[in-house]
């Protein structure tokens, strides 16, 4: 049988002791309260600066249901164009394009682009602007839709300047996550 000397009980004691301390100072670090209010919300709602045109974050009620479309492409303004900006346009014209085919797939499921809470905007290079990206293109398209009188909502929004999309043709591609209000019957 071994035994165990004062000095190994004084080691497993004193690292015992550590562990509880390290454990008592952790859980106590998280009772701290949270800046934000404790009180649910009921209605989708958008913080930041008034002044910007997008918002920067949104809080959604607990037990909303979202609708997520994929990447959505501009379309083909003139299929028999010569050029990028023929067939589809330059960014600005992409943007409107890709917009007004994301409001008629809300349009479809009883949403409009007030119910937008986020956008995700891909955007590429652009030849007739030195290679560089026509980020103000995709503003001013953006500015007909949203911050407006007739649609207020400012979504949250990332764009993010990429290499290249699936075809050569295509400055802009877009993703919208917007949420049903809370009266909205799935069925």
């Amino acid at each position: 049988m071994m035994i165990i000397t004062k000095k190994w009980k004084t080691i497993v004691a004193a690292t015992v002791g550590s562990c509880l301390i390290c454990v008592s100072a952790y859980a106590a670090g998280t009772e701290k309260s949270s800046k934000y209010n404790a009180e649910p919300i009921n209605e989708v709602e958008f913080y930041g600066n008034p002044a910007s045109s997008i918002a920067a974050g949104v809080s959604v009620p607990a037990g909303s249901s979202y609708l997520f479309t994929s990447g959505t492409v501009p379309p083909v303004i003139n299929k028999e164009g010569k050029t990028v900006y023929e067939r589809y346009g330059d960014t600005k014209t992409q943007g409107i394009g890709i917009l007004k085919a994301i409001e008629t797939q809300l349009k479809d499921k009883g949403l409009t682009l007030a119910d937008v809470a986020y956008l995700r905007v891909y955007v590429t290079p652009d030849a007739a602007k030195e290679g560089k990206f026509d980020y103000q293109g995709w503003f001013d398209a953006y500015a007909q839709f949203f911050g407006t009188e007739a649609n207020p909502v400012k979504p949250a929004r990332s764009t993010v300047g990429i290499a290249s999309l699936v075809s050569s043709d295509w400055l802009i591609e877009i993703e919208a996550v917007a949420v049903y209000p809370k009266h909205h019957n799935q069925d």
